[in-house]
């Protein structure tokens, strides 16, 4: 059966077309599909007769609410939703002065193995499909009842790793016709998977890069981050030259602040001396205790974020924000694995 969520607007026109219906029915379908139906019985604009047809050829499947936790502190939404396939993967709803951000998963699990993250702890199991990223905003915007103005992509999963699904989906949730969300108010984030880098470059959209770094140095990094192994810091930095040299679009470091590890000032001078030539803004996060992580946050974020500014770098800590419900990435996926578990014995 046809992914029909997963089809932009010429390809619906095409499919609905083989079906013997005027082109004009793909624009109709296709806002349907951006406003969260539940079953082509609600798409009351198309005739009963393709609403029938669409039943049979089509799937349309839509994600439940398998948790949610919302916080008291904030106002922090965190969603565990089940897939078709009994699949959970997780969306955080969050909310600024400027509007609504939802962050969203690329993959049922990760397998790029940073060893400070929960998302990667059980391994990869699937690539979400372009409708299961669209429906992530789409369901999260009308079960929370807030509008959401941004995206970013940096939920579980590596979205480099999926890269196609993530073009589309891009695609998808640009198009006017749809939820007309614009470029520059979508991140994409990447741990530094070099070839997807360069085809997005070559994609020359105005949306924001977002490269978790973590440490500037090889040996550090490649003991955070197995993909370092595979894609060296010194090439990950060029890569980063290279994109910004073809799109313009400066490219945000994300840098979880970690207790000696990763928070001394050398490699604070040496981020600055890896980004000369270049605007990069460095985004510190303060680190998340992950029960299964040794790692713990560190004390010196301020520190290092004075010592980065003084090299003339642009530097911000992240906001934290549903500290009370588990809002990092990964972290209520695994709980509710591991009470499944548990339920199963």
């Amino acid at each position: 059966m046809t992914d029909i969520k997963s089809m932009t607007l010429p390809e619906l026109r095409d499919f609905l077309q083989g079906l013997g219906e005027p082109a004009f029915r793909g624009k109709q379908v296709f806002s349907w599909l951006s406003r969260g139906v539940g079953s082509f019985d609600e798409m009351s604009n198309l005739p009963l007769s393709l609403r029938e047809r669409l039943k049979t050829a089509c799937i349309l499947s839509v994600p439940t609410v398998a948790r949610k936790q919302v916080s008291a502190k904030d106002g922090t939404i965190k969603y565990l939703w089940e897939l078709a396939d009994g699949n959970c993967i997780e969306s955080v709803l969050m909310r600024y002065h400027h509007g609504n951000t939802v962050c969203i998963s690329s993959q049922v699990g990760c397998r790029m193995g940073c060893a400070f993250c929960a998302s990667t702890i059980a391994g990869k199991v699937r690539d979400l499909t372009p409708g299961e990223l669209l429906d992530q905003v789409v369901f999260t915007q009308k079960d929370s009842g807030a509008p959401i103005s941004n995206i970013v992509l940096m939920g579980i999963g590596e979205p480099m790793d999926n890269l196609d699904a993530v073009l589309k989906f891009l695609e998808l949730v640009n198009h006017p016709d749809g939820l007309n969300i614009g470029m520059r108010h979508i991140s994409l984030s990447t741990c530094g998977v070099l070839p997807g880098i360069r085809r997005l470059a070559e994609q020359a959209l105005q949306l924001t890069l977002s490269v978790s770094l973590h440490a500037p140095d090889s040996e550090t990094r490649s003991r955070l981050m197995p993909v370092n192994r595979a894609y060296d810091v010194e090439e990950l930095f060029a890569a980063c030259h290279a994109y910004f040299e073809k799109t313009g679009r400066r490219i945000s470091f994300e840098y979880a602040m970690i207790d000696g590890v990763n928070d001394q000032d050398w490699q604070a001078d040496l981020i600055a001396k890896r980004l000369k030539g270049m605007p990069g803004h460095v985004n510190l996060i303060p680190l998340n205790d992950v029960a299964e992580s040794p790692f713990r946050p560190s004390r010196r974020t301020a520190a290092f974020q004075k010592r980065l500014e003084s090299h003339g770098l642009t530097a911000t800590v992240r906001r934290s924000l549903g500290g009370d419900i588990d809002a990092a990435c990964g972290q209520l996926r695994r709980k509710a694995e591991a009470e499944k578990g548990e339920d199963s014995q």
